[in-house]
């Protein structure tokens, strides 16, 4: 499937060297810039339905996170704070000074750090289905009865952090892998369509696919850290907190309201892949968010 804008035009691809890596990223669209921040374990690809819905409105700048996607595989530098770096060095080579963003699990934590460190600089934070390390993600991973009864049991962040083991594991079962673990964490499976998993999949099972992924999970602890620190100082900037029914939900909100002055939040009746659910609703509420609209 093609990733297109509203008028069907295909969306423009492009590569930056930005703080020490190679980004592969798309644009679209025209007026005030919205950067993109998909979560693991998608791509660009995962904001292909959303893309269309903002572009009357907005040019968005839609990256692969550094070791997903068309992005180089560097060989460190996954802690949040970091890949944070590497967005704001990207919005700097485009030249926008002053921004938007959207962040989506592992995005939403980049996204955090992004307004964190660059509060000058963005312009209104969208934090959408993912706990922070070091204000809850340590729990919700825990063998617990609860967290085994939940839909929400997040065992794979011990998984992934152990050394080699998940690599050796995953590496030629990724359409498996990949399948199962994206569906169970949605409330409608069939919006994983075989298109994005071929773009899923791609991407991560070519070299050091599954290893870049397990090293972003592997820098959680010195995330926690680097969280707590930055939520000394509050963000000023408007925040609207996005929760899915069926998953995160409420703790969305939760977590903004400990960080940040000005946060609005809605929870919206499906699970975690929102932008391949509910696209539709989901960037109506981008644009009033950003428009002024929500209180």
């Amino acid at each position: 499937m093609q990733i297109v804008d509203h008028h069907g035009d295909r969306v423009r691809h492009g590569r930056a060297t930005v703080n020490g890596v190679r980004l592969h990223y798309l644009t679209a669209g025209e007026g005030e810039p919205v950067l993109l921040l998909h979560g693991v374990p998608k791509t660009s690809y995962h904001w292909r339905h959303v893309i269309p819905l903002l572009t009357p409105h907005y040019q968005v700048v839609v990256p692969d996170m550094r070791g997903l996607g068309d992005s180089e595989h560097a060989e460190g530098g996954y802690d949040m704070a970091n890949v944070a770096e590497d967005f704001a060095a990207l919005m700097t080579e485009l030249g926008h000074e002053r921004f938007r963003v959207v962040g989506e699990d592992w995005g939403a934590a980049a996204a955090y750090q992004l307004a964190a460190h660059h509060p000058d600089r963005v312009q209104q934070l969208v934090y959408q289905e993912m706990i922070l390390p070091g204000f809850g993600l340590e729990d919700y991973s825990f063998l617990t009865p609860d967290n085994v009864r939940s839909y929400v049991w997040l065992w794979h962040i011990n998984f992934y952090s152990v050394p080699e083991f998940p690599e050796m594991l995953i590496n030629g079962h990724e359409r498996e892998y990949f399948s199962y673990f994206m569906k169970h964490e949605t409330h409608d499976p069939s919006a994983i369509t075989p298109d994005a998993l071929d773009e899923y999949v791609r991407c991560y099972s070519s070299p050091g696919g599954v290893k870049c992924m397990c090293e972003i999970y592997r820098a959680t602890l010195t995330d926690g850290d680097q969280n707590r620190e930055s939520a000394k100082t509050r963000l000023p900037m408007p925040v609207l907190a996005v929760g899915s029914e069926h998953f995160i939900g409420a703790d969305n909100e939760r977590q903004m309201r400990e960080v940040a002055d000005d946060v609005r939040a809605v929870i919206l009746p499906w699970g975690h892949q929102l932008a391949e659910e509910s696209p539709e609703e989901l960037a109506g509420h981008y644009l009033r968010f950003f428009a002024g609209e929500m209180s």
